[in-house]
């Protein structure tokens, strides 16, 4: 095959060489119209990744619309680098969430360390700075020694970078699930904190200013990575491995704090990270914005590789790197500021007032294209979406009713469960106490970290439970939020807003269109009733592995929250015997999607647990007013395993006991995953101020000093054991399974 320099706009359309570039016939004409003529190898390439699923959205814009976006403490919602949500003080967080899946499926490491290194660029880009790492991971068995690799790789991964930048990783959740096992999905959130005056934008304003490229020197690692994140992993995409990037966190450091030093000078118009599509999305989408146009020299480009072409250079996506946007003529003043931490910041291009996007190689012009037509023109497609089958199938079937003998041996075998277990082994890992502000450190229902200078602290999760999706997009999507909602209140905060990572499969699928519709439908509703609005997010589609199995719809939720007081942080595990123990929300039979289903069946089916949103708004705000009035010693909600795990859970952590009294069906008392329930733990002299607050709240029984879990049914115990025989059971389960040699 000839070099791309040789390649003639004929032979692209004769040979349709676009399509390899992910462009369909219709596309390509669309191209041809815009431009009026055939474009050459390099504006094909800009095209290629700028009208990408990964970058335009194209399939999912007509449903990310439904999100409520607007709220009374919303800054900067969706279409920045991260959104921005008002804490008071003339403070703010910012926070986002970004997928690196089909990467870390062929380099787990690097895939998911540049995953990391991406979302931080994200947030310090709005001048930011970054305080906090969290991630949603999804991995197949851990009985199959690919996914064992993938799952050691990828923690060793957002280990390796994010204990090198200096910022902590503080929470998350990993999910295992044989749908993930030919597709794992890396989800990546940073969260950060800004001074109202300090808020940048991504945008290319004043024509004859100057753009500056920042930080690391190009390579050809990462090129065409927007559009390998854009097709279906098969047996080809192990030669993919070239579109995944290679990181260096102690660069990355270097560049936080150059861009924080930077963005207090009066010469930066607009800062951009260089992610997707690298140097084409930063320019084109800052120029865009502006309503500008911009000129670049590419030989003016830092390259760490030798006769590189423009085309390579400005779909690469080498790590580490910005666009600024500066006053013309003060230069030297910004690129004295990085020289300060021995970064590069070289003069590349100027903004222009034509709206063009023009490229020079070598005294030629090599591209010369309309900029709205990249950033803003990309065809949207409103995909068929057709019911499935199996959900007709499901909604049709009678409620699945479990079969308990041993209550005791499957409280043990739920605890054993991968997506139940203590997840210690993942992050032990991760450094989650650097710059020494955490608080609530993984494994309680949310992070909190102090906000320093406040008595102010910000609560953070991940949730996504993609079984309850799978069976019922539109209530499994309206679910997703609820729990996220549910940690945050269980810490002290009052959720703000969320940050969406939509992980699914093909949209051409009408089915897995159908099952994104919903899901966002759900969401939605989901966050109209709860006042969280979603202030900025990714989508992940084409998540199929070989033979066009999907995974199960997995849009994760990002959920920040404020405590108001330090005073209010509360904690998952309960604190002393003598304390009473209440049980938050009716429980009903209800096990389709649950762990007890998948442990007893090995698969998911029948309807999942149904929800009230108003009900679940009521329960938040009680729960959230009896912490704050200093009522509540410990709160857990109610998730996988239900009440059963949730309250070997909240003992593990001192080693306590408990008498527990549960009434009804005892297999549904224990294990039924119902929603909208929280355990709570209360002193005893506070029981009629509590009840005052709650008055839904159950009193089911004691915490006790003797380390012994007692639960009575019927007048008889049908379950009695050491809790610290329960807690190895719950902490041994995956670093057995990542041992063995199965």
């Amino acid at each position: 095959m000839p070099s791309t320099l040789e390649i003639t706009p004929e032979q692209i359309e004769d040979q349709r060489l676009y399509s390899e570039m992910g462009l369909s016939d219709e596309e390509f004409q669309s191209v041809k119209d815009i431009l009026g003529r055939k474009p050459n190898y390099t504006e094909l390439g800009l095209f290629s990744v700028m009208w990408s699923e990964h970058c335009s959205y194209k399939n999912s814009k007509p449903l990310l619309r439904k999100f409520p976006t607007e709220g009374e403490h919303v800054l900067q919602g969706p279409g920045e680098g991260a959104g921005i949500i008002d804490i008071g003080d003339d403070q703010a967080v910012v926070f986002k969430i970004e997928s690196h899946n089909h990467p870390s499926a062929v380099e787990p490491y690097q895939g998911a360390a540049t995953g990391v290194g991406g979302i931080l660029r994200d947030v310090f880009s709005m001048g930011a700075r970054p305080i906090a790492l969290l991630n949603s991971l999804r991995f197949g068995s851990l009985k199959q020694p690919r996914v064992k690799f993938l799952f050691e790789e990828v923690v060793r991964g957002i280990a390796g970078y994010g204990n090198c930048v200096g910022v902590p990783t503080v929470g998350g959740e990993v999910q295992f699930d044989n749908a993930y096992n030919g597709n794992p999905l890396v989800n990546a959130m940073c969260v950060g904190l800004i001074d109202h005056k300090d808020i940048q934008k991504g945008i290319a304003a004043g024509i004859g200013n100057t753009v500056m490229y920042v930080g690391a020197k190009t390579g050809r690692d990462g090129i065409h990575g927007a559009t390998f994140a854009s097709e279906e992993l098969s047996e080809a995409s192990e030669e993919k491995r070239p579109s995944v990037q290679v990181g260096d966190p102690f660069m990355e450091k270097l560049l936080i704090e150059a861009c924080l030093d930077v963005i207090h000078h009066d010469a930066l118009v607009g800062i951009q990270d260089m992610g997707a599509a690298g140097l084409t999305s930063s320019a084109s989408e800052m120029a865009s914005k502006a309503g500008t146009g911009m000129l670049m020299n590419m030989d003016l480009i830092p390259q760490r590789e030798t006769n590189m072409t423009a085309y390579e250079m400005m779909l690469s996506e080498s790590q580490e790197r910005m666009l600024l946007v500066v006053e013309k003529g003060r230069e030297e003043e910004i690129a004295q500021v990085f020289q300060k931490y021995d970064l590069e910041a070289v003069a590349v291009g100027e903004v222009t007032d034509n709206q063009r996007f023009t490229l020079q190689h070598h005294g030629e012009i090599v591209a010369d294209v309309p900029v709205d037509s990249l950033a803003e023109d990309a065809p949207v497609y409103h995909q068929p979406s057709k019911v499935p089958a199996y959900y007709e199938e499901f909604q049709q079937q009678d409620h699945y009713i479990p079969r308990v003998a041993d209550y005791k041996q499957t409280l043990h075998d739920l605890l054993k469960q991968p997506t139940i277990a203590s997840k210690e082994w993942v992050y032990d890992q991760y450094d989650s106490m650097v710059q020494t502000n955490t608080v609530v450190t993984p494994g309680s229902d949310a992070a909190v970290l102090r906000v320093r200078g406040t008595d102010k602290a910000l609560a953070m999760t991940t949730d996504c439970n993609s079984r309850y999706i799978y069976l019922d997009p539109e209530v499994g999507g309206q679910i997703a939020v609820a729990e996220a909602a549910r940690n945050i209140v269980c810490s002290g905060g009052r959720p703000l807003g969320i940050t969406d990572g939509l992980n699914f499969g093909s949209p051409e699928n009408p089915e897995i269109f159908w099952q994104m519709e919903k899901s966002v439908e759900g969401m939605s509703e989901a966050c109209t009733t709860l006042g969280t609005p979603v202030i900025s997010g990714n989508v992940s589609l084409y998540n199929e592995s070989f033979g066009g199995k999907a995974i199960y719809p997995t849009p994760v939720v990002g959920m920040v929250g404020l405590v108001e007081k330090t005073e209010h942080i509360t904690r998952s595990a309960m604190k002393q015997a003598g304390d009473v123990i209440y049980l938050i929300g009716k429980t009903k039979p209800e096990f389709g999607g649950s762990e007890l289903q998948g442990l007893l069946e090995d698969r998911h089916f029948g309807k999942a647990p149904a929800i009230d949103l108003q009900v679940e708004a009521s329960r938040q705000n009680k729960l959230l007013s009896a912490i704050q009035q200093g009522l509540v010693q410990s709160a857990h909600d109610l998730a996988e395993g239900g009440l059963g795990v949730a309250l070997a859970e909240s003992l593990f952590d001192q080693e306590l006991g408990c008498e527990v009294t549960i009434t009804g069906e005892a297999t549904a008392a224990l294990f039924a995953e119902t929603q909208s329930r929280f355990l709570v733990s209360v002193k005893p002299e506070q029981q009629d101020q509590f009840e005052s607050v709650i008055d839904e709240a159950v009193e089911i029984g004691k915490v006790t000093e003797d380390g012994v879990y007692k639960v009575f049914a019927n007048n008889q115990v049908v379950v009695e054991e050491q809790t610290t025989k329960l807690k190895h059971t719950w902490k041994g389960a995956i670093p057995c399974l990542v041992k063995s040699k199965v």
